[in-house]
């Protein structure tokens, strides 16, 4: 999209705010520079006014959509690489090209636990990557090797590790050059001060090693996120303490609410006093990559489940339901002693802070009801995630697909299963039919139900400043939705891939995304 003096204005829209609001007003954007301006600074300054002015019929600007937790799609997985780096690059563009008509102008690459001598090239190539037409690769997630057994979904337990020698061990698994601090990492890439770059590792506490990398791995800029864990309430706690910010799809691969021990769930309500006085030495939770049975009456039941998810039995069940848990632990609190609220409405001292939170949204992972607990618990720390795999398309019919060694998967719908199994394998959501199901699971608002999928992951990964945001100076990444949340157009830095819609009236030429998904052309 061209403009004479650079100079763009949306009007007739609503522009979504940070506290999940929306309100009827216009948005300017440069873009010569790709980025959001304030209107009226711009105004005064440059004593200009914007060159074209697109009217959206009072559909909702909104900032792009970003998906922290991707594994691939349109026939990419990003955990496959067979050593052709140039397929590789290729397979990560037709992603990024793709990926933009459901409003994603964002996302963070996800491989899952996989052979180690992999890890230092794959992720090298998952360094930050734009183009134009496409939306922004901003780093990498890797979710494991250092995960429990127990709770594995569907990652291979032949390449689970401990990390005995702490952030050492990380290094030795993703290498050195990848774990960098974030300034040296984000220069190795293009030189360019202003790239986003984002490192997430999803990791168990409870594994031994984890809780002493976790402090290291913050000082890296990385994003340490609780998952694939059994670990009980006070090791959660002890691992946010220590650093950790994020819980990875919440409620999936994970014990399930109790209400002696929550758990990581628990992490949600936690106590600003209590939750950081608790001890990380429960002598009941499991303290390395290990697991034994519980004690309980249902022992045996457990066992017959256990055995199910290492193959030794019966078919494993799904993650979401996977009842493969510690028995019931009694916190253990240590010098709780602070002086406690005498006034209504006044504010406690805030030592703990609670983790954001991914959720999964496809009314499959989570039951609705799960959403909209979670969400009442802790609105400001929810993130919407897709899991997506690599047959994440909206166009692909339901039946038997190809994975990965071997495996294929079954599509149902929403629902992604690994063949022979009712092991839910990740989903085929897609990330805004996810805001639009999480309006309608909760309650919120369509603004709300926008910010879990723009504003909080920014805030999690610290780039709200460029992405995520209308604020002034931010990149201009933007999706227009209709007022029922569905995908009209996607700009990525001002650059247009548009669904033509009869209220979207534009005379420039443009880059077209037609409205059935995929039919490409150029409208002047």
């Amino acid at each position: 999209m061209t403009s004479s003096n650079g100079l763009v204005c949306f009007t007739n829209c609503l522009l979504p705010q940070e506290d999940g609001s929306l309100i009827e007003k216009d948005l300017w954007i440069d873009d010569r520079r790709g980025v959001v301006l304030d209107s009226q600074r711009t105004f005064f300054l440059r004593k200009e006014r914007p060159a074209r002015v697109i009217d959206l019929g009072g559909n909702i600007v909104s900032p792009g959509l970003m998906d922290i937790q991707i594994n691939g799609a349109y026939g990419f997985d990003f955990s496959v690489y067979d050593g052709d780096e140039e397929a590789y690059r290729q397979g990560l563009k037709t992603v990024a090209e793709k990926i933009v008509e459901t409003g994603v102008t964002s996302l963070v690459p996800t491989i899952i636990t996989q052979q180690q001598s992999l890890y230092p090239t794959i992720l090298n190539l998952l360094r930050p990557l734009s183009g134009p037409n496409s939306a922004n690769l901003l780093g990498w997630h890797a979710e494991g090797p250092f995960i429990q057994l127990a709770k594995r979904g569907a990652h291979l337990p032949e390449f689970l590790l401990p990390a005995p020698e702490g952030f050492q061990s990380f290094e030795k698994v993703y290498g050195t050059e990848n774990l960098a601090v974030t300034e040296d990492w984000l220069m190795a890439n293009d030189g360019d001060s202003d790239t986003v770059g984002v490192r997430i590792i999803t990791a168990a506490p409870e594994v031994e090693g984890v809780r002493v990398a976790v402090k290291e791995a913050v000082k890296r800029g990385i994003v340490i996120s609780i998952g694939h864990s059994i670990c009980s309430t006070d090791i959660a706690a002890a691992a946010v303490v220590n650093g950790a910010r994020l819980i990875t799809h919440l409620f999936n691969a994970m014990p399930q609410l109790h209400h002696r021990d929550p758990s990581i769930i628990g992490l949600l309500g936690a106590s600003p006093h209590l939750a950081s006085n608790l001890s990380p030495k429960s002598p009941a939770s499991p303290t390395s990559a290990s697991f034994t049975i519980p004690r309980t009456p249902s022992s045996n039941a457990l066992a017959n489940r256990i055995k199910g998810a290492l193959g030794e039995g019966p078919k494993a069940t799904s993650e979401a339901f996977d009842e493969l848990t510690t028995p019931p632990q009694t916190p253990v609190l240590a010098g709780v002693d602070s002086d406690l609220q005498l006034k209504k409405g006044e504010k406690a001292e805030m030592p703990f802070e609670r983790p954001f939170y991914e959720l999964i949204v496809d009314g499959i992972h989570s039951h609705p009801n799960s959403v909209r607990l979670a969400y009442s618990a802790f609105p400001e720390g929810c993130i919407l995630i897709t899991d997506a795999m690599k047959i994440l398309d909206p166009h692909l019919r339901d039946g038997i697909h190809e994975w990965r060694d071997g495996k294929r998967f079954v599509k149902e719908g929403d629902k992604l299963y690994l063949e022979g199994t009712d092991t839910l394998a990740g989903s085929v959501v897609t990330l805004d039919k996810c805001v639009r199901n999480f309006s309608r699971f909760t309650g919120c608002s369509l603004g709300e139900a926008i910010k879990c999928a723009t504003l909080n992951p920014a805030r999690c990964l610290g780039i709200e400043n460029k992405k995520g945001t209308l604020r002034p100076g931010a990149d201009a990444d933007l999706v227009v939705l209709d007022r029922k949340g569905y995908v009209q157009s996607t700009w990525v830095k001002a650059m247009s891939n548009m669904r033509m819609d009869s209220s979207t009236t534009c005379n420039i030429c443009m880059y077209v995304l037609f409205c059935d998904y995929g039919v490409q052309g150029r409208m002047h």
